[in-house]
């Protein structure tokens, strides 16, 4: 997939910054379709979890409800602007937020259990690197919810552009950019009300 502002890291804050005290107000009927997007990765009491690029966190509730107290919820993100708009909305109580690029992650290998990223894949300069650091962080057999509130063609329209072969959230492209970075697709979900990729680590 081509994107405008995902072949560096600084084009991607550049693009997120202003955008990220009005971010929620801008999409406000989101939360449901998150809490359903994580209800996909069977979240267990005491998992570990990562929100990979949680931007203002919404994701973040819905993650630590799932796993409980004593369960460990990460939120990353590369923009210190989003992170800052999660606090703001009071969801750094949900968990730790860690200002860095998933595709570095300062963490051991398979040290978590799932991976939830809304809208990740298409602001990655390199998708193949970025997934093969999720798998890494992630045990065999844990899982990968690749998400977004609506999907391709609605998402498209809203950008008033087309769909288009390359896509790489198609998935006749996704299936084989996921098994050659360590993950299996299970699910695939393109619909106007949600995108649901989720995949399981090998292992």
């Amino acid at each position: 997939m081509t994107d405008h502002h995902a072949d560096r890291p600084h084009e991607v804050r550049a693009f997120f910054a202003p955008r990220a005290a009005s971010w929620d107000a801008k999409f406000p009927d989101d939360g449901p379709a998150y809490a359903a997007g994580v209800a996909e990765l069977s979240l267990r009491r005491g998992d570990h979890v990562l929100d990979a690029g949680c931007g203002t966190g919404r994701a973040l509730p819905a993650l630590r409800e799932a796993v409980g107290a004593r369960g460990t919820v990460l939120g990353a993100d590369l923009t210190p602007e989003m992170l800052h708009a999660a606090v703001r909305a009071g969801r750094g109580a949900h968990g730790a937020l860690l200002l860095g690029d998933v595709t570095r992650l300062p963490l051991r290998g398979a040290a978590l259990d799932a991976v939830f990223a809304a809208g990740l894949i298409s602001h990655l300069p390199d998708c193949a690197g970025g997934l093969s650091e999720l798998a890494r962080v992630v045990r065999p057999g844990g899982r990968l919810a690749l998400f977004h509130p609506v999907g391709r063609a609605a998402l498209a329209a809203r950008k008033g552009r087309p769909l288009t072969p390359g896509d790489l959230r198609a998935e006749p492209n996704l299936r084989p950019l996921l098994a050659g970075s360590g993950w299996d697709l299970v699910r695939y979900v393109d619909e106007d009300s949600r995108y649901l990729a989720l995949a399981v680590r090998r292992g």
